[in-house]
């Protein structure tokens, strides 16, 4: 509950951003065992029909996200489940994070990393803590922390 207040928080001026955490939060809690799935079978698919087909974020609730996590516009957002997102990550619009093939490995978003619009985060990588993604960027190597990227493939242009 702590962490939803807190991810509220960080969204207060993000209303699409804040509704999205909170139907996350509440459909993730329910996906965590059995009996949960069960009981809370109507909450997960008012989370499918409402995020993914009319918010168009395609998030699973299974995704491990931390805490102060945001969505900007998010509209085409697609986050594979096993990518593992930590702290204060924000990602825009039209942004895919996920694996190389199906099964295969999703990136590490360390925390505080800021990823641009129109960006693709692919492959069994790591993006380091306080990293920038510029908008449009390829990433398919891991990323040192403090770095910002920029580019098809992505390079890094400065280290912060």
């Amino acid at each position: 509950m702590e962490n939803l207040l807190y991810d509220l928080k960080i969204c207060r001026n993000n209303t699409k951003g804040a509704i999205f955490i909170l139907a996350f939060r509440t459909s993730s809690f329910f996906a965590k065992s059995i009996l949960l799935k069960i009981i809370g079978f109507p909450i997960r698919m008012i989370y499918k029909i409402l995020i993914q087909w009319v918010f168009g974020i395609d998030i699973p609730d299974t995704t491990v996200i931390g805490r102060g996590f945001q969505v900007f516009h998010g509209q085409g957002l697609v986050i594979n489940e096993n990518t593992i997102i930590l702290n204060n990550v924000t990602v825009r619009q039209n942004t895919t994070i996920g694996n190389t093939k199906p099964g295969g490995p999703s990136p590490i978003i360390e925390s505080n990393v800021e990823i641009g619009a129109n960006c693709v985060v692919i492959g069994n990588i790591n993006i380091g803590s306080n990293s920038i993604i510029g908008a449009g960027t390829v990433v398919v190597k891991s990323i040192p922390a403090n770095s910002i990227v920029v580019g098809q493939p992505g390079k890094i242009i400065k280290q912060i």
